[in-house]
């Protein structure tokens, strides 16, 4: 699942997810503490100090996620062109074996155009596969293997229907908040709707006379508009009605557009080249903090100076499947990215193994994978979260652990105890670094800039900074790229508030919540991969100027 910014929860009662006065400063991971006094990645710095006269040579990163808008105006001169292939002839010209793949792939669309939007989360998937198993079976009858995966299924069975019975009554209050906006807005009848027209609208329904104050207290309070508390509630109820309809229903499978043979995991001759697919709102972000271009006077400026952005698209609205995710790792390694950006995650795998063989096929490759971490506020060291850097045999985790893998956690902008953010999934051996990952501004599709927050933008600030270090230094090698990222973070010497905390809890060391105990450090990374001498040959006329 693409790992997107948070409705806040009891959002009724509490009021929008930022203000006006909890907004982060303006390219604020890109900042220095010492110089900024917010803690960045020392971004600007970097480049004014240290690599203003040095050559660098364009690498690719590939963004696997949910699709990328190749026509943004911060992102249209950096996105990734295979000039071996002639747009729109519907011929494989370059026999990669994608047609007309010019910015990438999409690995959730079929030949004839339509693509995966909505979909089930994994757990959904495995019980609706149990379900055609097991219907109508007696399990007295069943072997003692058979009644094992018996007593599985209807674990994940009990929590899937637990998961909509809260579902349920959590989004009955968001269905009768967009009713009662829905009622206001017509009964007002104006495009902007102010206090004052709230206070002096009347109105004999009851659901309405009941949401009316806390709206107004909303707006007084929190200093938001009506147009925003709107869009918020419709999104959160949205949000409750794809739980119910699509991450949830063991009847909804929306593959069949697709037409691949979703059994062999290895089949990889589906999908189409539209890159940019119907919701390209989270990829199109991710790609933004990565590279968007920095010196050409508008919206942000993305962390690396010198990319190209792959968009290869295997995410949809719901968790990804395992299949799709190791053919887009493979594709975006066939054709040239250094870097591949995963901004998505799930508590379930399908078929890990096919994940295991891609990110393996990578390592060989030399290229660098950047995962997030996940936002639900769980120690990843006793919670699953795939994809994730720890090979899978017989369904047991081995020691071995792929060397070209970085988990990445979310870092607030907000000094002191709550420099950590409060959604960030954290761990002492399974997360590897924290980055800035609450109220990044970056792109959006149509010509947009949003602020969100999540380790979904945590780990392209990381796969940004791992950029920089591959085109500036081509030589160093994947390995030495995380060794280099991993040894150069910045600690926060203090203690924080764990993410999920509670009023009454301790606080905890910030070095306990990662393997490296702290923040991504660009110019620190990049002094250290100046004395670092790098084990991968490459040719002179690779390396350009700036």
């Amino acid at each position: 699942m693409k790992i997107k910014s948070l409705f806040i929860a009891g959002f009724m009662s509490a009021g929008l997810l930022v203000t006006a006065q909890d907004a982060a400063p303006e390219n604020w991971f890109n900042l220095d503490k010492s110089q900024d006094n917010v803690a960045g990645v020392s971004t600007e710095k970097m480049y004014k100090e240290l690599l203003k006269d040095r050559a660098s040579q364009t690498v690719v990163v590939a963004v696997i996620d949910s699709g990328v808008d190749p026509r943004h105006e911060d992102l249209k001169e950096v996105m990734w062109i295979n000039r071996d292939e002639i747009p729109d002839n519907g011929i494989d010209d370059d026999k990669n074996g994608y047609v007309d793949d010019i910015n990438g792939w999409n690995f959730i669309g079929g030949k004839n155009g339509e693509n995966v939007n909505h979909e089930t989360l994994e757990i959904t998937r495995l019980v609706a596969n149990y379900q055609k198993k097991f219907k109508g079976v007696d399990p007295s009858s069943l072997s003692k293997k058979e009644k094992k995966e018996y007593d599985r299924y209807k674990k994940l069975e009990k929590e899937i229907n637990d998961k909509r019975e809260e579902i349920s009554q959590q989004g009955l209050g968001y269905i009768m908040f967009a009713s009662a906006i829905k009622k206001i807005k017509s009964g007002i009848g104006k495009d902007e709707i102010t206090i004052e027209d709230l206070k002096a609208f009347k109105s004999d329904d009851e659901e309405v006379a009941g949401m009316l104050p806390r709206i107004i207290d909303i707006m007084e309070r929190q200093g938001a508009t009506f147009a925003e508390i709107d869009s918020e509630i419709a999104g959160a109820s949205d949000y409750f009605s794809g739980q119910l309809n699509y991450y949830y229903n063991t009847e909804y499978d929306p593959r069949s557009v697709i037409g691949d043979d979703y059994s062999n995991s290895y089949d990889r001759d589906y999908g189409n080249a539209d890159v940019q697919g119907p919701d390209a709102m989270h990829g199109t972000h991710v790609a933004g903090i990565i590279a968007a271009v920095r010196d050409n006077g508008l919206g942000i400026k993305g962390v690396a100076n010198n990319v190209e952005i792959m968009s290869v698209r295997a995410v949809p609205d719901g968790d990804e499947r395992d299949k799709d995710v190791a053919n887009a790792i493979i594709y975006a390694v066939d054709n040239g990215a250094s870097v591949i950006n995963m901004s998505f995650g799930k508590g379930y795998s399908w078929d890990k193994e096919a994940v295991d063989k891609a990110v393996k096929y990578a390592a060989k490759n030399d290229v660098l994978l950047v995962h997030a971490a996940g936002n639900s506020s769980l120690n990843t060291d006793e919670e699953n979260n795939f994809p994730n850097d720890r090979y899978q045999k017989r369904g047991w985790f081995r020691k071995k652990m792929a060397k070209n893998w970085l988990e990445i956690g979310a870092l607030s902008w907000k000094p002191g105890e709550n420099a950590v953010a409060s959604f960030s999934n954290y761990a002492k051996d399974n997360v590897d670094l924290f980055a800035p990952g609450y109220q990044i501004n970056s792109t959006t599709p149509d010509q947009g800039y949003q602020a969100l927050s999540g380790t979904s933008m945590a780990a392209p600030v990381t796969a940004g900074v791992a950029a920089v270090l591959r085109s500036y230094f081509p030589t160093l090698t994947a390995e030495q790229v995380k060794d280099i990222l991993m040894s150069t973070t910045t600690p926060i010497n203090q203690k924080v508030k764990k993410p999920g905390h509670k009023d009454g809890d301790e606080l905890v060391d910030f070095s306990a919540l990662s393997k490296s105990g702290g923040v991504v450090n660009a110019y620190k990374a990049v002094q250290k991969a100046m004395m670092t001498k790098g084990q991968k040959k490459i040719k002179a006329s690779d390396v350009t100027r700036p």
